[in-house]
């Protein structure tokens, strides 16, 4: 079989060469995440594989921020279009996270209702959530939601709408609209930006801004990092805010100018 044909997850199974968590080889080499036959869905269970859930007791579904996948290959292109084709499927959902308005976390559709579900149990609240899944999320896509549509198209009531905020399935967006969002994830952004600070912090105090992936994995990361190393380094490399350079060695995370 043709090597650069894999699908992503065959190339989980294949065992030599090992493939790099972030789409190069041990040699540099691109992997079959650099391929044009990337599969996003494998892509973001990979992804989905590195999100901690016992930080949070398991209570948030995983998050994976949409440009983490471009860490994984280099045609963002077919990125957006395979992640299109999964929202108008209904198989994931997006958001706007409030901490950057260029940032998009995805969540796989039953991973989010299910966790959101088990938040409301027992709450007053339950009722209309399950109404907003079984109504607004089974036939709409959109990121936010204005007044009009949600009384006069999926007819809540104005403390429907109130009980939708309060238990985090909406959150304002400005007087008359709001975004959808992922009930309880204020912690997860806190925890993003300290440990992406963190770790492009220890990259900026080596010689040169740079450093071998696999050395900074080896380090000893601080409190800070919570999240994990490997989901971060999709973070950075996928935000741009570190470049990939292959060597002979392995792959070389260099801080990006600007």
């Amino acid at each position: 079989m043709n090597r650069k044909r894999l699908l992503i997850s065959d190339a989980f199974k294949t065992k030599k060469p090992r493939l790099e968590p972030f789409g190069f080889q041990e040699n540099g080499k691109s992997s079959a995440f650099q391929d044009e036959t990337l599969d996003t869905k494998s892509a973001l269970q990979y992804l989905v594989s590195l999100f901690p859930r016992k930080l949070f007791n398991d209570t948030l579904p995983p998050i994976i921020l949409k440009h983490q996948l471009y860490s994984l290959t280099k045609d963002r292109t077919l990125v957006d279009r395979q992640v299109s084709e999964l929202k108008d499927k209904g198989e994931i959902l997006i958001f706007q996270m409030g901490f950057d308005p260029e940032s998009f976390a995805i969540v796989f559709t039953e991973d989010y209702k299910a966790k959101a579900l088990a938040a409301e149990s027992g709450q007053q609240t339950f009722g209309t959530v399950q109404k907003f899944f079984d109504t607004v999320l089974k036939s709409c896509s959109d990121l936010s939601f204005n007044k009009e549509k949600m009384l006069k198209e999926f007819l809540f009531r104005d403390h429907e709408i109130t009980q939708l905020v309060k238990s985090g399935v909406l959150t304002v967006r400005d007087a008359g609209s709001w975004w959808l969002a992922i009930p309880n994830s204020g912690r997860f952004a806190k925890y993003l930006i300290q440990g992406r600070k963190a770790v492009l912090g220890m990259i900026k105090k080596t010689k040169y801004n740079e450093v071998l992936r696999r050395d900074l994995e080896g380090r000893k990361m601080t409190s800070q990092v919570k999240l994990g190393i490997h989901y971060h380094i999709h973070d950075l490399i996928g935000a741009e805010l570190v470049d990939c350079i292959p060597t002979t060695t392995g792959t070389l995370l260099r801080v990006a100018d600007g």
